[in-house]
């Protein structure tokens, strides 16, 4: 054989040996970096189960102090209304008791996994951004069937006369009654008189259900402030009045031509920034407490049909995480959701507004615990638990 055969099969040798030893060496290299590629992928793994469970803690977790009030129990079913606290959506908190309410609507709820909330709202006259003081000047119980789909709103008159109960002992024998909007203010951690749960908003509903049996699932309390920005964020409202609404002062007829007082609103479509919203919302002085809760429900109604508009309803959530800080609530982020898709599937004649027949109105006086005599709205107690009895029931007629 010649040497440059010989050389050509050497080196022929040599390349496939090379060729063997580099899949070799290439093989060991790759069956070192399995394990730390599967330890890199174990740990981003977990960081994703972690970062998902951290998410869905926090998704179904009470923003505020939970109520703590009974849960609630369908008279048929016997079991879980999923309403209270304790249901799929529900923030974290324990609730004690069962209290049995009427039959629950039949189907399955269009929204979210509850068939029935009841919501306790609250407007607070204050502009303290800690909510430490303040009368509840505005209370409305909603009930929120999620099947129908339905809401309904009942007023509670601030000027009813109640027990609060849950006080701490030094003050509860002292305050032996109180205005129905004063449950708020005695449950504020700036009073320091109550201790339970929910501060304000749980001393009020626990108010409402100690005089009236009436059991609500959250809240949501605003003050002066928040609403007027929320209310500036949707971009305004629009609200059509019949005949004008003077928000004046008493005694200040001859003041400048009425067009450019902020506080008197023509007849026809008013379009309202936050504070002419809230000056409307507050007028009292010349129609009393009864028009003043009409106009509120008008500024509630154009509340609704402004964030169901298609320029902000895609913009919803985002919209509502931003006002979060500013109010008091103790939902949940999956509750509100829940709230934000049932909104634009309801229709106007699907939101009702209800309220003590007129002819239970009668002024009366009372001496009230701390503050003398003063002006009460004098209707039986009884009256109102029975009138709070067909609320539960969806039995009230249109009004």
């Amino acid at each position: 054989m010649k040497i440059g055969s010989i050389n050509a099969a050497i080196i022929s040798v040599r390349t496939r040996c090379d060729c063997a030893c580099y899949l070799i060496e290439a093989n060991m290299e790759e069956n070192k970096k399995k394990p730390i590629l599967a330890i890199v992928l174990g740990i981003l793994l977990l960081i994703v189960v972690a970062g998902g469970i951290f998410v869905l803690a926090n998704w179904n977790r009470s923003l505020g102090e939970p109520l703590g009030l009974p849960t609630r129990t369908s008279s048929t079913s016997g079991g879980s209304a999923g309403s209270g606290s304790n249901s799929g959506a529900a923030g974290e908190g324990e609730q004690t008791g069962v209290i049995t309410l009427p039959t629950e609507p039949v189907g399955e709820p269009i929204c979210g996994d509850n068939k029935i909330m009841y919501l306790l709202a609250a407007g607070i006259d204050s502009t303290d951004p800690e909510y430490l003081y303040g009368l509840s000047d505005v209370i409305r119980v909603m009930r929120i069937d999620f099947v129908t789909p339905k809401v309904t709103v009942m007023t509670l008159p601030r000027d009813l006369e109640v027990q609060i109960p849950d006080l701490i002992p030094s003050v509860q024998d002292e305050i032996y009654n109180a205005k129905l909007n004063q449950a708020y203010f005695y449950g504020g951690p700036g009073m320091g008189f109550y201790e339970g749960p929910g501060g304000g908003p749980g001393l009020l509903a626990r108010t409402i259900a100690y005089n009236y049996d009436l059991y609500v699932d959250h809240y949501v309390a605003v003050n002066m402030v928040a609403f007027e920005k929320i209310v500036n964020a949707i971009g305004g409202v629009d609200v059509y009045l019949n005949e004008p609404v003077d928000c004046r002062p008493k005694g200040m007829e001859a003041e400048d031509p009425l067009y450019q007082r902020p506080d008197y609103f023509q007849p026809g479509m008013n379009h309202m920034d936050g504070a002419r919203a809230l000056t409307f919302v507050r007028c009292r002085e010349r129609y009393g407490d009864l028009i003043r809760a009409e106009h509120q429900s008008m500024v509630l109604m154009a509340i609704k049909d402004k964030l169901t508009s298609p320029s902000l309803i895609s913009s919803l959530p985002k919209l509502v995480s931003t006002m979060l800080d500013d109010v008091q609530t103790d939902l949940s982020m999956a509750q509100i959701q829940q709230l934000i898709c049932l909104l634009p599937k309801l229709e106007d004649d699907q939101i009702q507004f209800v309220r003590f027949p007129d002819e239970w109105m009668v002024q009366g006086w009372a001496d009230i615990a701390r503050v003398g005599r003063a002006f009460i709205w004098d209707i039986p107690k009884e009256k109102i638990i029975e009138f709070c009895d067909l609320f539960e029931a969806d039995a009230l007629p249109p009004q």
